[in-house]
């Protein structure tokens, strides 16, 4: 699920980074790490309470999809949100076909689908433990946001990979800070970059599509 090859289409999704950095905010390597800690922060805060409780209960994957629906105002990142929950889960029927994840598929379809809700009940349905799930969640973000700042030039290869290794504690500790998260607990720690995201639609030209 990690993987690069992987093929659930986030890599055509900069996670905000490509609208901040044609906006001037993130021009150096100090600015790309204080926006991934910021990036990772938001998603432990923003997705993890959706991840996890549509793991401990996906027979309410319609509700929590209609809150997260209602939480993400930012139509660039709605949308991006939307693509990437049907993505996985359809990814994910094609390589692990079984009568839950088409059961899912089904209920999913009558939802807008999007990707914390989606990915809590897909990876129960898998096998993969909560705590494992909610590093993938979290490793996902930093993994897609060093990325597309490669292919921006903000960073080289070898920057990003040692920025990405750096960061793992980080990771780590938000994983303990959010794994008890509830949807009673959904925050938004990060409105600027939400902000600039929002903005991506305007931008003159762009590689991602959020």
């Amino acid at each position: 699920i990690v993987d690069s090859a992987f093929p659930t289409g986030v890599f055509a999704h900069s996670w905000g980074l490509e609208a901040a950095w044609q906006q001037g905010e993130v021009d150096d390597l100090d600015r790309l790490r204080a926006f991934l800690e910021a990036s990772i922060q938001q998603t432990g805060y923003a997705s993890l309470p959706l991840v996890n409780d549509a793991y401990r209960s996906p027979d309410q994957l319609e509700a929590f999809d209609t809150l997260a629906e209602a939480f993400l105002l930012n139509a660039v990142a709605n949308r991006a949100s939307r693509i990437q929950g049907r993505t996985l889960l359809a990814t994910a029927g094609r390589i692990w076909p079984s009568a839950a994840l088409a059961a899912l598929q089904t209920r999913a379809d009558a939802t807008c689908a999007h990707v914390a809700p989606v990915s809590g009940a897909t990876f129960r349905a898998i096998g993969l433990s909560l705590a494992t799930a909610q590093k993938v969640v979290l490793y996902g973000t930093a993994r897609g946001v060093l990325s597309a700042a490669v292919r921006l030039g903000i960073a080289g290869s070898f920057e990003a990979q040692r920025m990405q290794y750096e960061c793992s504690r980080w990771l780590n500790r938000i994983a303990d800070r959010c794994s008890a998260l509830s949807i009673d607990d959904l925050a938004q720690t990060a409105p600027l970059l939400d902000l600039l995201q929002a903005g991506h639609d305007r931008l003159y030209s762009r590689l991602f599509q959020s």
